[in-house]
């Protein structure tokens, strides 16, 4: 048997943007710092940061008046920024900047009398963020289905934003459906989607003309993580979404030549270095290649608070 590792894989710029920026802000201010939301969807990461004194909370309130509080890659929504303020927090904002973009698309067409169809994941906390920057004027779709369901106040004023996380073959069906039902709708540009997230699908698939097997290093809430499985399952191949090491499971690799191996934007590298040598545990010591190299060429600036320590470090 052998292993073969997509690239690219593992960590985003967003995602290594908020991690530094919560590292760093327990460096400059000290712990405790909190953080709202799991500042990454995955667990291995949030223990790390919790055992160097980052407390994550749900809601503003959790924390104490007056207390550092960082807001996740996933973004808030305007409420949640309010809520902070009035408790008097200090906030630093560890938004994905795709993120961001997306919010402020949504505010300007919702100022400019649109309504805003968003495709996205009911309850994903990136979809919370996003709806709440225009409540009033934002209608969620996942599927076509949902599509057929709309009824607009003005079918000739929309506009389609979408989750990050999702690529262009994720939205295509339902981006193809409001084409077809509102042929005046403002789609999304091309850059509104998440290069990350379209990247490793293609690294993905790729990987499915080469193994017999596909195993997604990231956690179970990870959207993006979870829809590589469902990629490298379209293609006919068995796949599984694990953790880590400790979740592979021996039968997986019977009668199995090559196995491919993955990673989500929030999972880190050593993850996947651990499944690798377990694999070759358990196959005695079967070679390890990787797809060819892909610069993604992406870096996001840190705030302006931590610029400076950043770059003295």
């Amino acid at each position: 048997m052998r292993i073969l590792l997509a690239h690219p894989r593992g960590f985003c710029a967003g995602v290594d943007r908020a991690i530094a920026i919560v590292e760093l802000a327990l460096e400059r201010y000290g712990p405790p710092v909190y953080v709202r939301h799991e500042i990454v969807h995955n667990r291995h990461v949030v223990e790390d940061l919790r055992r160097k004194g980052a407390v994550f909370v749900d809601d503003p309130e959790e924390a104490p008046p007056g207390a550092l509080l960082i807001f996740s890659a996933h973004g808030v929504s305007p409420a949640v920024r309010e809520a902070a303020a009035r408790r008097g927090h200090r906030t630093i904002d560890a938004t994905c900047p795709l993120v961001t973009k997306v919010h402020v698309e949504a505010l300007r067409f919702a100022r400019e009398g649109y309504e805003i169809v968003l495709v996205g994941h009911a309850g994903h906390v990136e979809v919370e963020g996003t709806m709440g920057h225009a409540p009033d004027r934002i209608h969620l779709v996942e599927t076509p289905e949902d599509v057929a369901r709309l009824h607009p106040r003005d079918p000739q004023r929309l506009a389609c934003l979408t989750q990050t996380t999702l690529s262009v073959d994720d939205t295509r069906a339902v981006i193809e459906a409001l084409r077809h039902r509102f042929p005046g709708i403002v789609l999304p540009r091309k850059d509104d989607i998440c290069y990350a997230t379209q990247n490793r699908q293609n690294a993905v698939a790729e990987l499915c003309g080469r193994a017999d097997l596909v195993l997604v290093v990231g956690a179970p809430e990870s959207s993006n993580s979870n829809r590589l499985v469902e990629i490298a399952r379209k293609h006919g191949l068995p796949a599984h979404l694990v953790q880590d090491a400790e979740e592979i499971r021996r039968e997986w690799l019977a009668d199995v030549a090559c196995v491919g191996v993955t990673a989500g934007a929030s999972a880190p590298e050593r993850l996947v270095q651990g499944v690798v040598q377990r694999l070759r545990e358990l196959a005695g010591d079967a070679p390890v290649d990787s797809l060819p190299f892909v610069d993604e060429g992406v870096a996001f600036q840190l705030p302006p608070e931590l610029r400076e320590l950043s770059a003295r470090a």
